[in-house]
């Protein structure tokens, strides 16, 4: 294998002699395992994500990074970056192919921290260090640092019902279990207690996490970490049934700072909580849909620039059909009770027919449905060199007419060109 972590861009090309054999083997046995949905064929031999990006790590050891398309060219990356001396300070030690994407890197933390429910929103940890970190390396580094703030907050006991065949009486004794077992044996005692231990489920989550980190990082300063913690977890039982573990924990007040630990616990244990995916033909998977990051990250974006105004995310308040009420309507950005919908799209756009009918038909239902609307906007990704006055018409929806306007969202430099 040439390389153990390889890198690419959303829709690059990933080609069986930059990863080998072994490695393109597994990665085309997950592409098929998923329909080439999340990956896919551009032609023999050669695979490229699409829509997709995150981390897929197979069982050879080999980690495929897969990082958001935020230019056509590398060229406007790499324009900004040496425009802006915060950022350039940090990347000039890297070749061009390094910045371009270590700053796409950069982004997709960015809008991972506007994903709601999500252990990325609620990190304490500040002015992450991602430099040349691996994906996974950042993300493990980010767990860790909230488990060392719940660990000098102190880890939680709670009463554990015990259950045991004693020399001595203690708590209460097992009638049924104390004749069938201790039939013979006069001088023992079958025995029920409660004893105030550590070994509640919230903490045997957090060390099974633990106990599967060891086993995929890949950084000694995170392995060391990681022992660590498993030390200051001893005698804590792991867990065998993930899934129902989850359900029994305790959510009250006494337990909120349990929650972002138990947030990224369920992040790599339940790997597939973001993006399902099928098959076993891969170690560790964490996969995100862009169309769900772009998104949380420009609804997030109208939240923070329009403090004044009212500003609701995926407002459900309207169905397509009201008797009965079919086909809920949630469009991504509602303003001001809906005089503004936007609608965030994950698509690239080069002309006006790129637009599709469904994406229309969606914007004439918003504005058929909110009284108050008077303007529709469909925001797509801005790419370098593209027309951003694609579409701006009418549309007469319920006896009104609406402005309908195409308009895109520069990740690049994090605004709005219209």
């Amino acid at each position: 294998m040439k390389n153990k972590i390889h890198q690419v861009i959303e829709y690059e090309p990933i080609k069986e002699e930059l990863v080998g054999e072994k490695a393109f083997k597994e990665l085309e046995a997950f592409a098929q395992d998923n329909e080439n949905l999340i990956l896919g064929y551009s032609r023999k031999g050669v695979l490229k994500a699409q829509n997709y990006v995150g981390i897929i790590q197979t069982k050879s050891g080999f980690t495929l990074e897969i990082l958001p398309k935020i230019a056509k060219e590398n060229e406007a990356i790499l324009q900004h970056i040496q425009n802006d001396p915060n950022i350039s300070s940090k990347y000039q030690n890297l070749n061009d192919n390094k910045q371009v994407k270590e700053y796409s890197k950069e982004i997709l933390i960015k809008m991972l921290k506007t994903l709601k429910n999500s252990p990325f929103k609620y990190s304490q940890k500040a002015n992450l260090k991602t430099k040349n970190l691996p994906l996974l390396e950042i993300f493990i580094e980010m767990f860790l640092s909230e488990l060392d703030l719940l660990v000098k907050k102190g880890i939680k006991n709670d009463y554990i019902t015990k259950t045991e065949n004693q020399h001595f009486l203690k708590g209460k004794l097992k009638i049924k279990e104390q004749i069938t077992k201790n039939f013979i044996h006069k001088e023992r005692f079958y025995v029920e207690y409660d004893e105030y231990l550590p070994n509640r489920i919230e903490n045997r989550i957090i060390k099974t996490t633990l106990s599967k980190l060891i086993k995929i990082s890949k950084s000694s300063k995170n392995q060391q970490r990681l022992r660590e913690c498993l030390f200051v977890f001893d005698g804590i039982d792991e867990i065998k049934n993930i899934k129902s573990a989850f359900a029994k924990i305790k959510n009250d007040r006494t337990m909120s700072y349990y929650q972002n630990v138990l947030l990224w616990s369920k992040l790599f244990l339940l790997n597939q909580s973001f993006t399902p995916y099928k098959g076993n033909s891969v170690a560790f998977a964490l996969l995100f849909d862009m169309n769900m990051l772009f998104e949380s990250y420009v609804g997030d974006f109208f939240k923070k620039k329009l403090r004044k105004k009212k500003v609701k995310l995926q407002d459900k308040q309207y169905h397509l059909f009201d008797e009965p009420k079919k086909y809920s309507l949630k469009p991504d950005i509602v303003i001001d009770d809906g005089a503004i919908i936007l609608d965030t799209k994950w698509k690239i756009i080069k002309e006006g027919k790129d637009i599709s009918q469904n994406d229309l038909y969606q914007m004439f239902a918003y504005a058929s449905k909110y009284k108050e609307c008077k303007r529709v906007y469909l925001i797509y990704p801005y790419f370098e060199k593209i027309r951003v006055d694609i579409l701006r018409t009418n549309i007469c929806a319920e006896h009104k007419d609406v402005v309908v306007r195409a308009i895109f969202f520069d990740l690049i430099r994090n605004r709005l060109r219209a």
